[in-house]
């Protein structure tokens, strides 16, 4: 990173710094200020009692690479051909569609958060999961001056260390990871505190394989009640120290007198996980939503989102309009006073009217969208959704069934309502298809070698189980 004179460092130490913290497979309820009674989350409970907390965020997709990518660019993994984690679920030979071949990194000419700070004079540093292209795709050639933990994986081999990530080598085997990249973000933000800075915190936690700190494990097991929906002990360790690296880092902000020009955003990159592979108990519990990660129903891409912004945001005040993460990106834009590339527009809104909660400049209603032609390890099929008010459709694409929800009355879509509202399903169906025309949606195919039979023992495999409604 070249330095920066001076003056124009004096020039900017004014600006808004932003802080993203995203978290990996966080479900809609996987924290106390999201009406868990089991996990305890005191230090995000806070920053949701000083800050705004959205009811109705979404993932743009319900596994990590898309919505990563989302976030990154503020355009729909649809329009970015992004739409299956990297590197996606190999093809099932005897499955009813030809799932389509998509982009396995974020392509060099997409606009990321860091690159149009970049003219602002802004820092940036990526700390943690990246997942989003490996050599010659990684943080550092996406605009980011610092690379910490980031490749092309998904799931780290362990929590533990020692560890082999770029910018986190050795360490030993009393080292957990989470703990680890909170102190390399404490450190960025400490060296950064007098210029802006944006840093993206993307945690591996709460993503398996599930390891914590034996001590909070213990602490769980002797809470947990097994008619609990929640009650892994494990999983809750977990969210634990994840809550504990938000505490030290708004502690940190605060013991250098910079937490009211930092705006601190955080959410979940898609639903949280349920069942995978041959696991019989579930790791956490989206109830009263229905399903999970992998999923197009509102367990797999309804996420927890916080912003806190102090002197500006109400504290504890609530906002329940539907947003989704290809709005981070223009807002964070508007905040620091720059505009997207022409080159490059952005397929989400500002949401800085419902920060400020300003009365002169609301945000329209307007559908948010969701596509996702492949199968999911958890279950999930081809399909597609919309949503538009308190309406929803999902339309699946192996036999073109569609199910309509309204989320104000049915928030665990038990009630199928496309009978009943035709026309409502009429409505929105065709919304969804020209919006997929309209960013050129790579579409699943008829397979010629479809095997009912052998497709039904396949999905069964992967994942025969799901959520009670």
């Amino acid at each position: 990173m070249a330095a920066v004179p001076l003056f124009l460092r004096a020039a900017a130490a004014q600006k808004l710094n932003f802080i993203f913290i995203l978290i990996d497979d966080m479900g809609w309820t996987d924290l106390g200020c999201f009406s868990s009674r089991f996990y305890e989350t005191p230090n995000i409970d806070r920053l949701a009692a000083e800050g705004l907390k959205f009811t109705d965020a979404y993932a743009a997709c319900p596994v990590c690479s898309p919505t990563r990518a989302s976030i990154m660019t503020g355009r729909y993994p649809a329009r970015l051909h992004l739409t299956d984690w990297i590197p996606g679920r190999k093809q099932w030979p005897a499955a009813r569609l030809l799932t389509p071949q998509f982009n396995q990194q974020l392509p060099l000419d997409e606009v990321t958060i860091a690159e149009a700070l970049q003219p602002a004079a802004y820092a940036s540093a990526s700390i943690g999961k990246w997942h989003l292209g490996g050599e010659g795709f990684s943080p550092e050639t996406q605009g980011f001056d610092f690379n910490i933990g980031g490749t092309f994986r998904g799931s780290p081999a362990s929590y533990w260390g020692p560890f082999d990530l770029p910018g986190l080598k050795g360490g030993t085997s009393d080292d957990y990871l989470t703990d680890r990249l909170s102190t390399e973000a404490l450190k960025f933000v400490e060296k950064n505190n007098d210029r802006p800075f944006v840093a993206y915190l993307p945690h591996f936690a709460v993503h398996i394989p599930l390891q914590a700190r034996q001590k909070l494990i213990e602490h769980y097991r002797a809470k947990a009640k097994p008619d609990d929906p929640q009650h892994d002990a494990t999983y809750a360790a977990m969210v634990q120290s994840v809550d504990e690296a938000v505490g030290k880092l708004m502690r940190k902000l605060d013991e250098l007198g910079i937490a009211e020009r930092t705006v601190i955003f955080f959410t979940s990159d898609n639903g949280g996980l349920i069942y995978e592979g041959s696991r019989k108990e579930p790791v956490t519990s989206n109830l009263p939503l229905r399903a999970g990660k992998g999923h197009l129903y509102e367990g797999g891409i309804r996420v927890p989102l916080i912003v806190r912004w102090p002197g500006v945001v109400k504290p504890g005040s609530v906002c329940h309009v539907p947003v989704s993460s290809v709005d981070y990106f223009p807002t964070m834009l508007e905040l620091a006073g720059a505009r997207p590339d022409a080159a490059h527009p952005v397929d989400g809104r500002s949401l800085v009217p419902l920060v400020k909660q300003t009365s002169s400049r609301k945000l329209e209603a307007r559908p948010l969208f969701w596509h996702y032609p492949h199968y999911s390890n958890q279950g999930g099929v081809p399909s597609a959704a919309v949503r538009l008010g308190d309406y929803k459709l999902i339309e699946f694409y192996e036999d073109g069934r569609l199910e309509l929800f309204n989320l104000a009355d049915d928030i665990g879509e038990r009630k199928n309502l496309v009978k009943k509202q035709p026309k409502k399903a009429a409505e929105l169906h065709e919304l969804l298809k020209k919006w997929r025309a309209s960013v050129d949606a790579a579409m699943p195919q008829l397979n010629p070698n479809y095997d009912p039979a052998k497709a039904a023992q396949g999905l069964a495999g992967a994942q025969p189980k799901t959520e009670p409604i």
